[in-house]
């Protein structure tokens, strides 16, 4: 029996918030000899978490999805206290999902979500220098990209998805490629950690879900964006990849590749300062999918292809529009290498 069932919504789905309830869950799952798919969320469902989940729902026994918004990947300036929380309308997207599969229909099986102090039963705050406890850190890949302008975020996440893979023992996980970096960081930590559940090659990349007229990645975060920001500025950082990744196709180098996205998003910045909407870049990088490290900027397709033959390269980028900072990233090459599964 699920714990807590009178604090938490109403749901058909079993919901834990305890380790120890969920643990004797998952024992009997081992018993019947049953998958466990596993998709971690900190919640306020989309359509791209749907996408995860689906995908495990076809693939496994029994899935379990999480509901966390974990406090160690927030710095103390960021959005934690404003995070959105929508509880009720999750459980309710999760019962909606469905799919038809050889043994029959499966449909999510759990739902962990765990308090704070459950998860941290040392306590956490989001200043680092002041944490105490235990905490996981992948060195040397934490600090390009995302991590150039986030320095703490990817020690906040390796700990809590430790911390969940620890719980929930899956057979199989499902990342979305939004978040490519994180996906492959933490591959690269199940490995380094030799852990069991899942395995390195259980753990699966799901491209990411678009809106299917502009392109725009889904995000939970898209929510802080007014209507004019969401229509007519959100769009521009895919916008700029595109064009990249056009470029870098024909041959152009990766200086100037990067110099035409620099000047699409100008552009449009400038376009809409006369419309109140503040539109800045953060950064767009091209970065080796294996070390993270940056591309030479002499770098074009031939040359690197010569180089490393079948190895892609990632095209990220992030940018603020208002107070909105939105990410996305396009694969330049043979996106099935780096464990991206088909849609």
């Amino acid at each position: 029996m699920a714990s807590n069932a009178t604090t938490l919504p109403p749901s058909d789905i079993p919901l834990f918030s305890t380790v120890a309830s969920y643990r004797e869950w998952r024992r009997r799952a081992y018993d019947e000899k049953k998958s466990v798919g596993f998709v971690a969320t900190m919640g306020a469902l989309h359509e791209g978490h749907a996408s995860l989940v689906r995908r495990s729902l076809a693939e496994n026994d029994l899935t379990v999805v999480s509901i966390f918004v974990n406090p160690a990947q927030f710095a103390p300036h960021e959005d934690l206290a404003t995070y959105p929380r929508t509880l009720p309308g999750d459980l309710a997207v999760l019962q909606s999902l469905a799919e038809d599969t050889m043994s029959g229909t499966h449909t999510p099986s759990a739902v962990f979500v765990p308090t704070v102090h459950e998860m941290y039963p040392a306590g956490i705050t989001q200043d680092v220098a002041a944490q105490r406890g235990t905490f996981v850190e992948v060195t040397g890949y934490s600090h390009q990209m995302e991590g150039r302008t986030r320095p703490t975020f990817f020690r906040g996440v390796a700990t809590v998805v430790t911390k969940l893979f620890n719980v929930v023992e899956p057979t199989r996980t499902y990342f979305g490629q939004k978040d490519i970096q994180q996906a492959l960081l933490l591959r690269r930590m199940v490995r380094d950690l030799l852990l069991s559940h899942p395995t390195p090659e259980n753990l699966f990349i799901v491209p990411t879900a678009r809106n299917p007229t502009d392109s725009l990645a889904l995000s939970s975060r898209n929510a802080y964006l007014t209507p004019r920001e969401r229509e007519a500025a959100a769009p521009t950082l895919y916008a700029a990849l595109d064009a990249v990744r056009k470029a870098w196709a024909a041959g152009t180098s990766k200086a100037e590749c990067i110099s035409t996205a620099h000047a699409i998003i100008k552009s449009k910045a400038d376009d809409l300062a006369g419309d109140n909407i503040d539109m800045k870049l953060d950064y767009i990088e091209m970065n080796d999918p294996e070390s993270f490290d940056v591309l030479d900027p002499c770098q074009n397709r031939a040359a690197w292809e010569a180089d490393v033959a079948d190895r892609p390269v990632i095209l990220s980028g992030a940018m603020w529009v208002g107070k909105t900072r939105l990410i996305d990233n396009v694969i330049l090459g043979n996106a099935q290498s780096l464990g991206i599964v088909a849609s």
